[in-house]
């Protein structure tokens, strides 16, 4: 029976450990499902076979059994009438029967054994894909919040990249601002500088033009008789 074989990974399957291998589960998840549902295909097809044929082994079991009876009967009879060489035959026809019947009981045996294999495996199917199905939202659910996380994350890589940055420039920023500080003093300097020593040359140059007036005012009265 190679499709005994064939599934009785199905019997020992770990959904968990399925889904623990997969790089995306929420998608991996559908697959599983597709391949479950097709391999129940199979396995429900497989099963009704292997079922008929241990229906048909039981049927052929029980028709020889009742042969068996009937030659017993038949041969008891005989006796009873006093023909004992019909009652051979009868009796030695039971005897191929009860061979035959010893034949049918061991294929039966394992027609039923293999129909009961092939049940177990479908009804662990059953279970296992309606299993995933009830999982199916809340993995996909989760499986979209970690990959919310990751992006959350990487962004948050990215903002304490720029913060450098910003604590770099800020720096600079600072530092502008000392430069154009001292070269704002040192103009106040050189201006206070210059404004003293233009003071310094009016005083000058305002007792100059006092002597000039005054020479006029003496030549002026000096003209008038004054």
């Amino acid at each position: 029976m190679g499709v005994i074989q064939r599934f009785k990974d199905i019997m020992s399957a770990n959904i968990n450990a399925m889904l623990d291998k997969a790089e995306d589960p929420a998608k991996m998840i559908d697959q599983y499902l597709r391949n479950l549902e097709s391999d129940l295909g199979n396995v429900k097809a497989e099963t009704a076979s292997i079922m008929a044929e241990e229906k048909r082994c039981k049927r052929e079991l029980d028709e020889c059994t009742a042969e068996v009876q009937k030659m017993q009967s038949y041969a008891e009879k005989a006796v009873m009438a006093g023909n004992d060489n019909d009652a051979k035959q009868f009796l030695q026809r039971k005897a191929t029967l009860v061979e035959k019947q010893a034949s049918l009981m061991q294929a039966h045996q394992l027609a039923a054994a293999n129909a009961d294999k092939m049940k177990q495996m479908h009804d662990k199917l059953v279970q296992d894909i309606a299993n995933l199905n009830a999982k199916r939202d809340s993995i996909k659910a989760k499986v979209a919040v970690a990959k919310t996380q990751e992006r959350i994350n990487q962004v948050g890589s990215t903002i304490t990249g720029a913060a450098d940055n910003l604590s770099a420039f800020e720096r600079m920023e600072q530092k502008a601002n000392q430069m154009l500080d001292k070269a704002n003093a040192m103009a106040e300097l050189n201006q206070n500088a210059s404004d003293s020593m233009e003071d310094l040359m009016a005083k000058y140059d305002t007792g100059a033009t006092g002597t000039q007036i005054d020479d006029e005012l003496e030549a002026l009265k000096a003209k008038m008789g004054k």
